[in-house]
């Protein structure tokens, strides 16, 4: 196994290295879950060439390298380990990878006042790229510290907001360690976290104006830095960005919104099939979840318990990943949605020309006219869209044109 590598960590679970790493250089790439009590045989007896290292083993590897990067000397951690003759080079790439992401916005951070939520183990990677760059006064955010989320009025002049803990990561998306808007000056947000691609804090920047960039950029650019070690050559950089738009492709939900008949079933049974991703009919959620169907929700519960049920499904359906997603057409009538739908996916809205919609079985397309239903909607479709799409043709002729609009 000379030319094989790996991940070194406690619980892996689903892991986008070895595809990175596979995209990167095409070597052997698997993921090594170890206790902590077998860390030093592993380390011993491994025949592999080099590793990268995660939670929770970035500092406890420390003690068993032979020699360390100046970057990670000066971190204090490694998650890089490449086999010399005289033993284990820990290099710290998350160095590297933090950078990338400061560069994805072309944001100057020189002389700013930066706030990094968490003091975690990426915090003081975090801190290093932040103070080479000239970033200052650079302030841990922690719980308990000095400088706490009860006090955050006080660094209202933060310009520079990074989020270093696991707030807002699967499966519980939606919470964020603070609001921009709260930072009058603020220029950048990052968010080390990759999964939701846009979490509550980027969403929240988003909606801002303000420049922000999130932790795929930063998975992508450490794998790359650690490949060139690996492979022993400089590999081009470009394909950073190459791979950056692979995965988002991969892990982006195509989520279908519209008027209520459009075709988003059917369409996105059809998408599914030609781009091999699973379909999901969340109108179809809504009734297994209520076990009764949604013209009996509208009877009993009315339109309001219809969209509380309606959200609490897009919540859940919003945090998974590489979907297509078909929405009920109202979809967009509560704005809370359009977070849990946006925070993973391409938003495409379906048109089709209101004659050709069916109204059986709809219980709001009955009470009202559907030109009326539209015009309550059109702005709402539009604001919600990434993208649209019309549907007053051929099935495969709607599915072709989606997909060429796809990023």
């Amino acid at each position: 196994m000379a030319d094989a590598f790996g991940l070194l960590g406690r619980k892996l679970g689903h892991s986008w290295s070895p595809q990175i790493h596979r995209m990167l250089a095409g070597y052997d790439y698997r993921l090594y879950e170890t206790e902590p009590e077998a860390l030093e045989h592993f380390l011993a007896a491994t025949p592999l060439a080099g590793m990268n290292v995660t939670i929770p083993y970035k500092k406890d590897v420390v003690p068993f390298c032979a020699a360390l990067s100046d970057t990670a000397r000066r971190i204090g951690s490694v998650n890089t380990l490449v086999r010399t003759g005289e033993g284990w080079y820990g290099d710290n790439t998350d160095y590297t990878g933090f950078r990338y992401l400061v560069e994805q916005t072309g944001v100057d951070v020189c002389g700013k006042k930066a706030l990094i939520f968490g003091t975690g183990g990426a915090y003081l990677a975090v801190r290093t790229a932040l103070e080479d760059l000239g970033a200052g006064p650079i302030v841990p955010i922690s719980r308990s510290g000095p400088d706490n989320y009860e006090n955050l009025s006080r660094h209202r002049d933060g310009r520079i907001l990074v989020n270093t803990t696991p707030l807002g990561m699967f499966p519980n998306a939606g919470v964020s360690p603070a609001d921009p808007g709260d930072f009058p000056r603020c220029e950048a947000v990052f968010d080390i976290v990759y999964n939701p691609q846009r979490t509550a804090l980027l969403l929240r920047a988003e909606a801002l104006g303000i420049p922000h960039a999130g932790g795929l950029g930063m998975l992508v650019a450490q794998a790359w830095r650690s490949a060139e070690q690996f492979a022993g050559h400089p590999i081009d950089r470009a394909l950073i960005e190459q791979i950056m738009s692979t995965l988002s492709r991969q892990m982006s939900n195509i989520v279908l919104i519209g008027m209520p008949g459009c075709g988003k079933s059917a369409v996105g049974r059809a998408l599914g099939a030609a781009l091999d991703r699973p379909f999901i009919d969340a109108d179809s959620e809504i009734e297994r979840d209520a076990a009764m169907s949604i013209p009996d929700i509208f009877a009993r519960e009315g339109e309001a318990g219809f969209r509380a049920r309606e959200t609490a499904v897009l919540a859940r359906l919003g945090q998974g990943s590489g979907a297509v997603i078909a929405t009920g057409g109202g979809c967009v009538t509560r704005e809370e949605n359009y977070p849990l739908l946006h925070q993973n996916g391409t938003i495409v809205w379906l048109r089709r020309d209101l004659s050709k919609l069916p109204t059986a079985g709809r219980p709001l397309s009955q009470q009202n006219s559907l030109q009326t239903l539209y015009a309550q909607r059109r702005d709402k479709y539009a604001a919600f869209a990434d993208i649209t799409a019309d549907n007053d043709g051929a099935l495969a002729d709607t599915v072709a044109q989606i997909r060429k609009a796809l990023p």
